[in-house]
């Protein structure tokens, strides 16, 4: 199949984030493939200046295309919703890249054609949303081995210096119970991320110089590739350190919400920070870059574009009522949605104000949830 033009939606393209950053690296991968990715959102930033400058096309007004896609591909169903409506004759895929929040489920529409999850927490998902199994596939994050390239000297028998690498690190989430661990282990600990207004453009110019880094997900993923130990923690809890033993079992999860399964104290951090062995994660380390290049990603999700512009090419004449019906569907469930999370953001809110002074780890959870809403 010739180049494809792939129009890539998400909820925004502002802050470095999640799929933020998963537009980015897709956006950039396909166009040196010789695609022709277009990158929509309504709330741009830094991101989207980081699009431009590297050649991608990047609108917050669908108007503004000149040019109908040969593909949608879409992350947050809203978006999604709204360039499906816009090009009527336009077959799209869905990325599903969080398992828990509300604007992240997938959309039924006729021409979604398939559903893609990240780890087995989103499959699990779209199985709840009995969406039909021929039409999920799961393709797990990637990493870009060239911007994360391995360290150059080897890790040290006992970690020197360790980093926090999380969006939602402040001392109202995790970043307390991690100092406290590190001191006790008399490890130097730094922080980056948006809430400690240390955020990393290029990261993968400082984790080299870390022995232990705290992430989950697409962070952890990135500092196994480069050859640091990770421990998995955030906001939510604290999990596992990455060994060769277990990574078996946490790479279909992502490193994610479902391996942070222990508390966020510095005992169970502990605990965990006494597993590290620098041959182990070098093991580690080489198993990511043999598993989860982008390259590999790359190819199946080219695949999988041609395979659904085929398939639509060959399908039925379209059904708009039905069409109709599954948009005006969403749009009734979102705003159920909306109006459940709002109200439980006041309840919270409610509660927050409510508590005594005394209980400092109450409030240090409550400002956490609400933060999470």
């Amino acid at each position: 199949m010739s180049a494809l033009r792939v129009l890539i939606t998400n909820n925004t393209l502002a802050q470095r984030a999640g799929s933020e950053l998963y537009v980015r690296d897709l956006a950039n991968a396909l166009r040196k493939r010789g695609h022709t990715p277009v990158a929509y959102s309504t709330a741009l930033g830094e991101v989207a200046a980081e699009l431009t400058a590297s050649g991608v096309c990047v609108v917050d007004d669908l108007n503004q295309l000149r040019s109908v896609p040969d593909l949608i591909h879409g992350q947050q169903p809203l978006e999604l919703l709204t360039a499906l409506l816009h090009f009527p004759g336009v077959p799209a895929i869905q990325f599903i890249h969080n398992s828990s929040g509300w604007q992240e489920r997938p959309a039924p529409f006729p021409r979604i054609l398939r559903y893609v999850a990240v780890d087995y927490a989103c499959r699990d998902l779209l199985r709840e949303y009995d969406i039909p199994a021929d039409r999920i596939r799961v393709l797990l994050n990637f990493v870009d081995l060239a911007r994360f390239r391995p360290r150059r000297s080897p890790l040290p028998p006992v970690p020197q210096r360790a980093l926090l690498l999380s969006n939602y690190a402040s001392e109202d989430t995790h970043l307390p119970a991690v100092r406290e661990a590190c001191a006790r282990a008399g490890i130097p600990l730094d922080v980056v991320g948006a809430r400690t207004n240390t955020a990393a453009s290029e990261p993968e110019k400082i984790l080299a110089d870390y022995d232990l880094v705290f992430a989950k997900a697409r962070c952890a993923l990135e500092a196994m590739a480069v050859g640091t130990a990770v421990l998995l923690c955030d906001f939510e809890g604290s999990g596992p350190l990455v060994t060769s033993e277990n990574f078996a079992f946490l790479r279909p999860l992502n490193f994610g919400r479902r391996t942070l399964l222990r508390p966020l104290q510095a005992t169970a951090l502990l605990a965990e920070m006494k597993r590290y062995d620098p041959a182990d994660a070098l093991r580690v380390s080489q198993r990511v870059r043999a598993s989860a290049g982008h390259e590999a990603v790359m190819d199946d999700l080219v695949s999988l574009y041609e395979e659904v512009v085929r398939e639509f090419a060959e399908s039925d004449p379209l059904d708009k009522l039905a069409e109709d019906r599954a948009a005006a569907a969403y749009l009734r469930q979102f705003k159920r949605d909306f109006d459940a999370n709002t109200n439980a953001v006041l309840r919270l809110r409610q509660r927050l104000e409510q508590l005594p002074l005394v209980g400092r780890t109450s409030i240090k959870l409550a400002r956490a949830l609400l933060r999470r809403k």
